[in-house]
Parts: C-alpha cells; sequence; structure tokens
C-alpha cells in the first residue's frame, strides 16, 4: 500500500466571479521514501493541492475525490483527526519563512510546540530537542538563540528554523512549498542541499513544489507538471526530462535561460497568460495559449496517453506533436 494516494481530485473555491474548480481531478501517489516534483506557472494549483493534503483549505473550499494517507481517508475527515495528522505524521516547509513564523513567539517555543502537541514531551525536554534541531539543520550557536524571536535571524536562518518545526516529529511525508523562493542563490543551494540529506537519512517521502527545473531534475524521482489546476504530463522525473511531450512542458523548457547563448539575446516566451480559474475552458487548461490546438482542444478533456517508462501525457494531439521516437 502505497504512503499516499491521491485520486480523482477536485477542490473547488468560491472568487468574486462565482465559483470555479482550482483542482480538477488529478491523481498520483507516494510510496514512502519516494520524492515527487510538482512545476507549473503560478496560480496552476501546486499550493492548493498540497495544502488539501494538510486540511489548510479555506472553509468554502469543496473537496471531492479521495486522498488516502496511509490507508486513511483525509477528505471529509474531522479537524481532530487532521490535528493529530499535521505536524506529526506529515511536515511542510512553507514559502515564506517570516509569514510562517509567529514573530511574537520564541524559537523554542514555536519549533517545539509539535513535540508538546504530538509526543507529549515536558517544556524541559522539548527545550533539548528543539536544540538538537538547530544543530542538525545549521543554525549557529544555537544554545544561546533558542529564545530568540524570528526577527533576530536572516531568511535563509528562518527557512532552516521552519524545517526544524517540519521535521520536529519525524514525519512520514515533508511538504516543501517553494522552499528557496526568497533567498539568495547560495542559500538555496545549501537549504536543498540540507533537505535531500535529511529526506535520504530520515527515509521520508517528500512533495517538492518549485518553478526551477533545475532543482527539479536533481532532487526528485518523479515529477507532476500542472497547469490551470490539471496534470498535464507526469512521470519519472529522467524520462519527461528527455522526452518532455506535452506543448506546455515544451515551453517551460524553452523558456529556460541556456548558458552560452548569444548575450542580448530574448528568451522563448508561452504567449498568452494564464486564464482566470472561472475562464478555464472544460476541455484541455492550456489551448486558448497552445500553438497546436484545434477546436477540439477546447471542449473535449484529453484522457491520459502513456509513453515509455511509466511517462502519461494529457494531450489530444499528441501523434501530431511529440518528439520523433518518444512514443514507439
Amino acid at each position: 500500500m502505497a504512503l499516499l494516494e491521491v485520486n480523482d481530485l477536485h477542490i473547488g473555491l468560491q472568487t468574486q466571479r462565482g465559483p470555479a474548480e482550482a483542482v480538477r481531478g488529478i491523481g498520483f501517489s507516494l510510496e514512502r521514501g519516494e520524492t515527487l516534483g510538482i512545476v507549473g506557472e503560478s496560480g496552476c494549483g501546486k499550493s492548493i493541492t498540497v495544502q488539501s493534503l494538510m486540511g489548510l483549505l479555506p472553509a468554502s473550499a469543496k473537496v471531492t475525490g479521495s486522498i488516502r494517507f496511509d490507508g486513511q481517508e483525509l477528505v471529509g475527515a474531522s479537524e481532530r483527526t487532521l490535528c493529530d495528522i499535521r505536524g506529526n505524521r506529515i511536515g511542510m516547509i512553507f514559502q515564506e519563512p517570516m509569514t510562517a513564523l509567529n514573530p511574537v513567539h520564541t524559537i523554542v517555543r514555536q519549533v517545539g510546540e509539535p513535540l508538546r502537541l504530538h509526543r507529549g514531551l515536558s517544556q524541559a525536554d522539548a527545550r533539548k530537542e528543539v536544540l538538537a534541531l538547530l544543530d542538525r539543520v545549521g543554525i549557529p550557536d544555537a544554545a544561546s538563540r533558542l529564545d530568540a524571536y524570528p526577527h533576530q535571524f536572516s531568511g535563509g536562518q528562518r527557512q532552516r528554523i521552519g524545517i526544524a518545526m517540519a521535521l520536529a516529529c519525524g514525519p512520514d511525508l515533508l511538504i516543501a512549498d517553494e522552499p528557496t523562493t526568497a533567498l539568495d542563490v547560495t542559500i538555496q543551494k545549501q537549504i536543498l542541499e540540507l533537505i535531500r540529506s535529511l529526506v535520504a537519512e530520515r527515509g521520508m517521502a517528500l512533495i517538492l513544489i518549485s518553478h526551477d527545473l533545475g532543482v527539479i531534475a536533481h532532487t526528485v524521482s518523479k515529477m507532476l507538471v500542472m497547469y490551470g489546476g490539471s496534470v498535464v504530463e507526469s512521470g519519472p522525473t529522467a524520462a519527461v526530462f528527455a522526452a518532455r511531450a506535452h506543448p506546455y512542458t515544451q515551453g517551460l523548457f524553452a523558456a529556460r535561460p541556456v548558458l552560452g547563448a548569444p548575450r542580448g539575446g530574448r528568451l522563448a516566451t508561452i504567449r498568452g497568460s494564464v486564464p482566470e480559474l472561472v475562464d478555464m475552458p472544460p476541455g484541455c487548461p492550456f489551448a486558448g495559449r497552445c500553438s497546436h490546438a484545434v477546436d477540439a482542444c477546447v471542449t473535449t478533456r484529453p484522457p491520459a496517453t502513456w509513453l515509455p517508462h511509466d511517462h502519461a501525457v494529457r494531450c489530444i494531439r499528441l501523434d501530431e506533436i511529440v518528439p520523433e521516437g518518444v512514443a514507439a
């Protein structure tokens, strides 16, 4: 049995223009110790998908489908059930550490909270565990900084504290929602190496959300490409990188800066912009921006086409646009 199984997940939200589907029937599974990356433009449904795993959606959100974590159904689960899992068996590293940490509470109190709630540790024992966690994630002189506040740390240190908090109870699944967005390149590398080493060391499953295809290539074993609340391409990371088949995936890769390119040249772009949720077509969500689209793309929901190496693509024009030899 997989650690996490998501099937036909739909998430509806109320917008100023009426109800809209933010996630449209996605599915994936994750085994213990596996690593999964989710990529796509802002607004494609990445963050709301992982928030649904934690039960962190707005109260007005409507969720259908199935999310089974270690055999337990989370869709429709009580708040008490979700509280028992959050911060305990599922840990999450949020995108912006300054907003994820409470500015009026000390670090030892915040990192130690899941240890007291889920493991029943005393304040003194929790303090010892927090010190060990801060040492492990590389906070310098941690012993003298336990009673400091978030604003007294740098951005990179705050993100390390967020990682320590997510790891406090030794979760089975770690979710990292763009954990390096607010950090400079040097700190980004350190944080990603830290996450990789901790996942390998503790045998956790990992879901990593990132805009950076290079990060995905070097961090996760399989990936989902999302657009408009749908998964348009998925599979082992090596297979997707070697034979990107969906026009949206091809557009993402074409837009990457290339070493050695002539100075002053313009990067390739995907024409148009992401439509609002209420304006998504009933068929392929990428139809309005795709140069290969025909009328049927707007009205027909594309089924998954399976390529070699468990590589799935949702495009009804795959035969016309797939790179030569991929579908062999």
